[in-house]
């Protein structure tokens, strides 16, 4: 543990004063121990104790235009001088609006917040006033955040007689009441037939069918053909809203997000994470018809909304995102693409079985034998997690830094030269740990 001494030392003072010494419980398992940073700039991060690592975390997502990108912070740095939060509206508000509406398929209005926890809350709400409905439809697996009435089956204990059909979901936490699962009912993903079946017994009582676009979190598990549609076409036939979880698809998967990228639009989607570089901004578009709603008898507030930092970073993220007709996209998926395929190519020729799914900027690796991961339960029972923790540590000491649960996440500042020291990272530490 010498290399990481300095953090060491901040962790053990880190615990007397903030629990489990951090601010998210995320960063709890981070192995060896919840390291402290000091600087990052492109694909680059520096710890505490000088050690730096080519990033695959990126902020938990954010920093899809990497680390410090210099646009964003001479924007941030400018807009700030002029004030910070005005409790009334600002230039940049419109104009940041204005290009989601422009770019996002079912963005006909939009509402600002400071997180994809909370602008989900704004969707229940809005659905639920717009149906007259109180039922939400989740999937096993999608994280919409860690409020009381959305942490519910975001990692359900499963075994191989769990039922396959609709039922409330699990809570996930200490202090949850069990009534907070009362108006959610939770099915595997990818499975219409199952939707289907829900939605001929109980389709009257559904407000809104939650998702999101690509299962991200948990396997990089992409849409199965004909879902997203099947989704969109029951929730027509019923009177009930579509709403895509966007927080990591959009701005990452391409200009549209993941409803661009599958071609199909819900009446709801939410958007974070990448759409401010890095800085604390999310956004609610929709359906005019539907988001009206808020100026009208459907609350949502928020001292800090559409403040001016926030505003500012998002204005410049978008326009580095478009710039060269998304050139940053491309890079990516050239970039990302290789690292795919040079670690399935490690892999292979170590003969251990490692599986890559997903798309260029954004993928996932398991411990395991399936050929693909579909759904939740397959990443739940035949996944290797403990050898995966293993995997991340020996890439944390070869200079690798990677999100432990299997997800990485690729930016517009990762090189080529940077995706090459990585592979011969990966197979460094895949021979560590055969």
């Amino acid at each position: 543990m010498d290399r990481w001494q300095t953090s060491l030392q901040l962790y053990e003072r880190a615990q007397k004063v903030l629990p489990g010494g951090v601010n998210s419980n995320v960063r709890i398992s981070s192995p060896p121990f919840p390291l402290f940073f000091e600087r990052a700039a492109g694909a680059l991060l520096v710890d505490v104790d000088g050690n730096e690592y080519i990033d695959y975390a990126l902020g938990q997502g954010p920093h899809f235009l990497g680390h410090s990108h210099p646009a964003i912070l001479d924007a941030v740095n400018a807009a700030m001088r002029q004030g910070q939060l005005y409790a009334g509206q600002s230039r940049l508000e419109v104009e940041v609006a204005e290009t989601v509406v422009r770019l996002v398929p079912c963005a006909e209005m939009v509402r600002f917040g400071l997180s994809g926890s909370e602008m989900v809350q704004a969707t229940m709400r809005l659905a639920r006033a717009v149906t007259g409905r109180t039922t939400i439809v989740r999937f096993e697996g999608h994280y919409h955040g860690w409020f009381d009435n959305v942490l519910l089956g975001v990692a359900p204990a499963v075994t191989a007689d769990t039922p396959r059909t609709a039922r409330h979901p699990q809570t996930m936490t200490a202090g949850q009441v069990a009534s907070v699962a009362d108006d959610f009912l939770v099915l595997p993903w990818n499975d219409l037939a199952l939707v289907e079946q829900l939605f001929a017994e109980r389709g009257h009582e559904i407000a809104l069918v939650m998702s999101e676009g690509m299962m991200c979190n948990t396997g990089a598990i992409l849409p199965a053909p004909g879902f997203l549609a099947g989704l969109r076409r029951l929730c027509d036939e019923y009177g009930s809203l579509l709403h895509l979880d966007e927080v990591i698809t959009g701005f990452r998967l391409g200009l549209s997000g993941a409803q661009g990228a599958f071609g199909v639009t819900p009446d709801l989607a939410t958007f974070g994470k990448a759409m401010a570089g890095g800085f604390p901004n999310a956004a609610l578009a929709g359906k005019a018809v539907y988001m009206r709603r808020f100026a009208q008898d459907v609350n949502h507030s928020g001292t800090f909304n559409s403040n001016i930092i926030s505003m500012a970073a998002s204005s410049a993220a978008l326009a580095e995102l478009e710039r060269d007709n998304g050139a940053v996209y491309r890079h990516v998926e050239r970039v990302g693409g290789a690292l795919m395929a040079g670690i399935r190519g490690i892999a292979n020729r170590l003969e251990l079985p490692l599986l890559v799914q997903g798309v260029p900027s954004a993928f996932h690796l398991s411990f395991t034998d399936l050929s693909a991961i579909r759904e939740y339960r397959d990443y739940a029972l035949h996944c290797d997690k403990d050898r995966y923790n293993r995997f991340t540590l020996e890439l944390l000491r070869r200079g690798i830094r990677v999100i432990n649960r299997g997800i990485w996440y690729v930016s517009a500042a990762h090189t080529d030269a940077q995706i090459a020291q990585t592979l011969a990272a990966v197979e460094d530490a895949l021979r560590a740990v055969a």
